[in-house]
């Protein structure tokens, strides 16, 4: 259960933020409901997301995939739900999604995946335990701007968990919503 009410006072600025939630993710989510007890903290919050959207030096998928593994090792249940409904959207495979919290036992990893769950690990430890080998690799393998994109969203990652899981917040049903059995998704027959 959640540690703060999710019913902020209705100013307009949460009305249009419920609003773009909504028309964007089918529901409001959770944490903007938190944040928007302050409003500050929202509008900055919003802000840095929509800044974080645009950074493209980083393969999407790569970017998925240490998000979820900081996410996991957080412990943090509404970013993991989140996380999957967002690489479903984005056509990643059910498998790699729902295997990143035991991604060393599968076998559905390319080696620079592996490092990159690796990576995220590391860093999300406290303190850091990053190897200066696994850091090399990834650096080679990936160029320096991609390197640094992943070092950053892996630490964005950690915002969001550790806000989310200290506020308690918990899924809000989004990987639900990708699991629909495969007849949901087709049109009636016509007899």
């Amino acid at each position: 259960m959640a540690r703060i009410s999710l019913t902020p006072r209705r100013t307009l600025f949460f009305r249009v933020m419920e609003w773009y939630s909504k028309r964007t993710y089918g529901k409001v989510l959770d944490p903007g409901r938190a944040l928007a007890h302050n409003p500050r903290v929202l509008w900055s919050d919003l802000a840095f997301e929509r800044s974080v959207a645009k950074w493209n030096a980083l393969d999407p998928d790569l970017k998925a995939l240490a998000e979820m593994a900081a996410s996991a090792s957080i412990g943090c249940s509404w970013c993991m739900d989140f996380g999957y409904w967002v690489g479903r959207e984005r056509g990643m495979t059910r498998e790699k999604l729902l295997d990143v919290p035991r991604w060393r036992e599968s076998e559905v990893y390319t080696p620079l995946e592996r490092d990159v769950l690796e990576y995220a690990e590391a860093m999300t430890a406290t303190p850091p335990a990053v190897r200066d080998e696994l850091a090399e690799r990834l650096r080679d393998r990936l160029g320096e701007p991609a390197f640094v994109e992943l070092t950053a969203m892996v630490a964005v990652e950690n915002l969001r968990s550790r806000i989310n899981s200290a506020l308690g917040l918990t899924s809000q049903g989004f990987k639900d919503s990708c699991d629909l059995p495969a007849a949901a998704h087709q049109a009636p027959s016509a007899k």
